[in-house]
């Protein structure tokens, strides 16, 4: 298959700015799989959201740069071996080089047989924290993105309310556009306190944001 002169040239300029970018020179540095990480970052030291002895559950994990955060985060020296005071969990479709101290499962989010391999994971334990960088393979058409994004959220909005405490946080990837407004409203009905965030480290050109769902509503808690 002949590669057209256009997409050469889209894919030099992409490797150049991915090679020139200090999020991916940083994350080289400090020795993390993602630039991706210092999105997470960026919001947890905004919202304060990790602490000690926090249950975690990293949606959409693979490659692993958000559980690598989180583990250091919950490791009474920020080492990223060693004490781990807390529980991380991480799940996503593809495989990911094993993280010490985070589970991790291999499956699609939503299959029955996928949640209910994380509810046994989680052995009872109320969750703290549910951290979701997950996307669905786009297909350029926006109806149906829109609609696969959308499932992924409600899906992780109804995990959260069965098995997060009062008192926690979810944090979704989502985008604007066709049914942003819709999650907006969903998260608005489910937590008591729901805040937007983009972090520097997401790409300018990127219509993605972050959604925040703070400390769940009593009517949305499914005990």
């Amino acid at each position: 298959m002949k590669v057209s002169t256009k997409t050469k040239k889209v894919n030099k300029t992409w490797i150049n700015q991915h090679i020139n970018d200090p999020y991916v020179r940083a994350a080289q540095k400090e020795g993390y799989r993602a630039r991706a990480v210092y999105k997470l970052k960026e919001i947890d030291e905004h919202f304060k959201l990790i602490r000690p002895g926090d249950v975690v559950v990293d949606l959409g994990s693979t490659p692993g740069a958000w559980s690598q955060y989180v583990r250091r985060r919950l490791s009474p020296d920020g080492a990223a071996v060693g004490a781990l005071n807390g529980a991380i969990i991480g799940l996503d479709m593809l495989p990911m080089e094993p993280i010490e101290g985070v589970d991790f499962i291999l499956g699609d989010f939503r299959e029955q047989e996928v949640l209910a391999q994380l509810e046994a994971t989680l052995a009872h334990r109320r969750v703290d924290l549910v951290i979701s960088d997950m996307a669905p393979n786009l297909s350029g058409v926006e109806t149906v993105d829109s609609a696969r994004i959308s499932h992924l959220i409600e899906l992780a909005v109804d995990f959260t309310c069965q098995h997060m405490k009062p008192e926690g946080t979810l944090v979704v990837k989502l985008f604007h556009g066709s049914g942003y407004s819709q999650l907006v409203d969903l998260f608005k009905q489910t937590f008591q306190v729901v805040k937007p965030y983009k972090p520097k480290a997401s790409r300018d050109k990127s219509s993605e944001t972050y959604l925040l769902g703070m400390r769940l509503k009593p009517e949305a808690l499914k005990h």
